[in-house]
């Protein structure tokens, strides 16, 4: 998902979910700023470099590919951006190095859905914002995982867009390049995505980068055919998934402002959307590669309330300018705080099922900010002794 849904739908969600406007800002905000919490930025601000909740192109051009290095962008993006379906997700005659990758493919409604959001409970707009963020993005990062694997996340020839012609819906092919400064072209169905590498692990492999932003579209419906469902055609309709992903939104919203309550998986507060169905219903399957306008504009009819524009700077002179120890009092230290919770979390499920993938966790609870900067250093030590 983008900006779009992120951030706009993302306040719309909280308010009808009962949050005051500033509060749904600040929901908002946060949810958005997973997608821009990158190293360079907690750099110059002075932040943990281990708070990453994303990667920079840049950095992922610079990044190692070797196991501690694909460990940290497993970590960072199986966390925050394709979150597990199913940690224990079975298949029959395949190694174990494979099953490990399989059962990081990103699904809805998996048991660490339920760990993100009750992770959440009490900590505040900042926390509940990360919790949308990855909530969200198990809707639209659905069938892709956050590690690099050319046999999950590959796209052959057969990928097909479902564009509707009034009574039905017109297959066509869709169109893929690899020039980065070619805008997406909906009307035409061609798009940009990464270039194919024949190496399992290369990093043009992670996620859904083989179809680029295709699949961050409200408006896309596809069919394709993945190696890891044996070639076996998976369609995908987002406009659906996307009404589902807004009324689970504002359902775990509810949930986290009942001091009494616990977050469900399959439940949706459509009686809450009910009186917004049609209007969510048409920005949703608008042919366009951003929908904030329509989303801002629904907003402001909801709460009667004015939606500034994402402003990614807006809490960084806070954190910086606050003293010593005081850092994880502002609205940003909240969030590091969020997102480094989850990031041990998620990890820490990974290493309990047997897999590698994610590094070896160390427990955030009880070591807090040292073991989360332990990671790398954990998996270096490790990697050593495998080769004693």
């Amino acid at each position: 998902m983008q900006l779009d849904f992120h951030y706009y739908a993302t306040y719309c969600a909280a308010a009808l979910a009962g949050y005051a406007h500033e509060e749904s800002l600040e929901i908002a905000y946060s949810a958005q700023f997973v997608d821009c919490c990158t190293r360079t930025l907690l750099s110059k601000i002075g932040g943990p470099p281990s708070a990453a909740t994303t990667q920079l192109s840049l950095e992922m051009m610079e990044a190692d590919t070797d196991p501690v290095g694909l460990q940290d962008i497993t970590r960072i993006w199986a966390s925050f951006h394709f979150l597990p379906g199913n940690l224990h997700a079975e298949k029959k005659g395949c190694s174990k190095r494979y099953l490990n990758k399989y059962r990081l493919i990103c699904d809805t409604n998996g048991e660490l859905l339920t760990d993100t959001v009750e992770l959440a409970r009490g900590k505040g707009t900042a926390a509940a914002g990360v919790a949308m963020h990855v909530l969200a993005d198990t809707w639209a990062h659905r069938y892709f995982a956050g590690t690099p694997s050319l046999v999950i996340n590959n796209t052959s020839f057969y990928f097909y867009e479902l564009v509707p012609d009034g009574s039905g819906f017109t297959e066509r092919e869709i169109k893929f390049n690899h020039n980065p400064g070619s805008p997406d072209d909906p009307e035409k169905g061609i798009y940009t995505n990464s270039i194919y590498q024949g190496d399992e692990s290369a990093i043009m492999n992670l996620g859904h980068g083989r179809c680029g932003h295709f699949p961050d579209y409200s408006f896309a419906r596809y069919r394709y055919m993945p190696a890891w469902a044996e070639y076996r055609e998976v369609i995908k309709d987002n406009p659906r998934d996307y009404m589902h992903a807004f009324c689970q939104m504002i359902y775990a919203l509810k949930c986290l402002r009942d001091p009494g309550g616990h977050f469900e998986t399959g439940r949706y507060a459509t009686e809450e959307v009910e009186p917004w169905a049609q209007t969510i219903g048409r920005i949703l399957q608008i042919r366009q590669t951003d929908a904030s306008a329509q989303w801002k504009e629904l907003g402001e009819k909801i709460t009667g309330q004015t939606i500034p524009d994402f402003d990614i700077e807006k809490y960084q002179k806070e954190y910086m300018d606050a003293p010593d120890k005081k850092h994880y009092t502002t609205f940003l230290g909240e969030f590091i705080l969020a997102a480094l919770a989850q990031k041990s979390m998620v990890t820490n499920r990974i290493f309990r099922s047997g897999s590698k993938l994610a590094g070896y966790s160390v427990d955030y609870g009880k070591r807090g900010f040292r073991g989360m900067k332990d990671f790398k250093r954990l998996a270096k030590q490790a990697e050593e002794k495998k080769g004693e």
